[in-house]
């Protein structure tokens, strides 16, 4: 969330700011104003409460060994009141603060100055594309009827085991899965993240912490009888390995990668567009997550942007890298690039990964931060994440164009991986 502090002395800049996200803060920021006032002039009752409390209690003992016994009980009597008051004043207190740190955690992030106007993915901005288009014959297939012609991934059955948006993968569908992810993690991990195991259910802190509530939680499955969340992406426990750490200054940045199953519920999505692999209520993820400095972030952000399109490389899959426009971004995003395959036998781009910068708007929730020796005080860190990758759509994707004749090639990358060059009816 954005800081208390940034947003009192900004309220203007806040407002106009995220007007490119379509979020109308002009009430919000004037109320966060006026309960921080609230906060300020009772703090300073109290304040003055406690100071008078103390002068009492050293002029009581003075007026008793003076002998004066009235005026000592009259005080002591006033320093009763003076105590209760304090209770009132410490319950409406915390009441104000409370209010105040619920409202504070409704603005959203500010977007980068670099942001582009616009309302929806319409007006996203390219920054570059590559690979080649592939040419396929006119009786191409969707990849849900090459993984029922191939044996290789049954959606009916998951439907019977679970539901719609739960697939089972089987025999050469299975291995392409896996050698998927550990492709990822290789490359990941030859790029320098170190390779974490994180729980796949967090509790209401982490949630919190990177963002998915307040505004989420809609979309997460509750697990209720124990209130955890089933993780949406790897980028919860990973980053919340931090939460409320300092780190000093030489340990940035910090890189790590997960693999996870990830849970979302995706309500309100239907249609063609949610066919086959194209969106999942589980579905498997490779993540990237860094925490930086400040000064570094972006220059950081560039980094895992290249990163991820060197991936796509070698996946030889045709790809275009956007920038989203702030209609388009989310919560919690200062700036992000989307990555987007093209799917051939669908003729559409199907988004594979969601790279983004939230500069410290995590970190003051998680109370993550940094410093060195010669720092007196800590400063908030910077975190990043990207989806490195996404596996359904780009699974959808390379069973779509790579389909021939015979049966469907694999990269040349992924056939160490995988153990096989091609997919076949056996």
């Amino acid at each position: 969330m954005l800081t208390l502090k940034f947003v009192r002395d900004n309220k203007d800049e806040v407002v106009k700011r995220l007007s490119v996200k379509h979020f109308d803060a002009k009430e919000l920021v004037e109320k966060i104003v006026r309960l921080d006032d609230q906060r300020r002039e009772m703090q300073q009752q109290l304040d003055n409460n406690l100071a008078e409390q103390n002068a009492l209690a050293k002029e009581i003992g003075k007026l008793f060994k003076e002998g004066n016994s009235t005026e000592a009980n009259a005080a002591k009597q006033k320093t009763t009141d003076l105590k209760e008051l304090s209770k009132d004043l410490t319950v409406q207190l915390s009441d104000v603060e409370k209010e105040l740190s619920n409202t504070l955690v409704l603005l959203p992030n500010l977007p980068h100055a670099s942001v582009p106007a616009g309302v929806s993915a319409a007006n996203n901005l390219e920054v570059r594309s590559g690979g080649s288009m592939p040419e396929l014959s006119q009786d191409a297939l969707p990849h849900w009827d090459l993984a029922k012609k191939y044996d290789i991934i049954d959606f009916e059955l998951g439907v019977k085991i679970t539901g719609s948006g739960f697939p089972v993968y089987k025999g050469k569908g299975a291995k392409l899965q896996r050698a998927l992810i550990n492709f990822f993690l290789d490359q990941n991990t030859a790029a320098g993240y170190t390779e974490v195991m994180p729980p796949l259910m967090v509790n209401e802190d982490s949630a919190y912490g990177t963002g998915q509530l307040p505004d989420k939680e809609g979309q997460m499955y509750h697990v209720g009888v124990d209130n955890l969340y089933l993780i949406p992406t790897a980028e919860v426990p990973v980053t919340n390995i931090f939460r409320d750490v300092i780190l000093h200054t030489s340990k940035l940045p910090v890189k790590m990668t997960a693999y996870t199953p990830c849970f979302r519920r995706e309500a309100g999505s239907y249609g063609k567009d949610v066919r086959g692999l194209n969106r999942l209520h589980q579905f498997d993820k490779v993540e990237i997550v860094q925490v930086q400095h400040p000064d570094k972030s972006y220059e950081s952000l560039e980094g895992m942007v290249s990163h991820v399109e060197g991936i796509l490389k070698k996946l030889e899959l045709p790809y275009r890298i956007v920038k989203l426009c702030g209609g388009d971004m989310s919560f919690t995003s200062a700036l992000t690039y989307d990555f987007e395959v093209f799917s051939a036998a669908q003729n559409k781009w199907l988004e594979v990964s969601s790279v983004s910068n939230f500069e410290s708007f995590q970190a003051n929730r998680l109370m993550l931060r940094f410093k060195d020796e010669n720092d007196k005080k800590a400063q908030l860190a910077h975190t990043l994440n990207g989806s490195s990758l996404a596996l359904p759509r780009i699974l959808a994707a390379l069973l779509e164009n790579n389909q021939v004749g015979d049966g469907i090639k694999i990269p040349a990358a992924l056939q160490p991986y995988c153990g096989f060059n091609i997919i076949d009816i056996q």
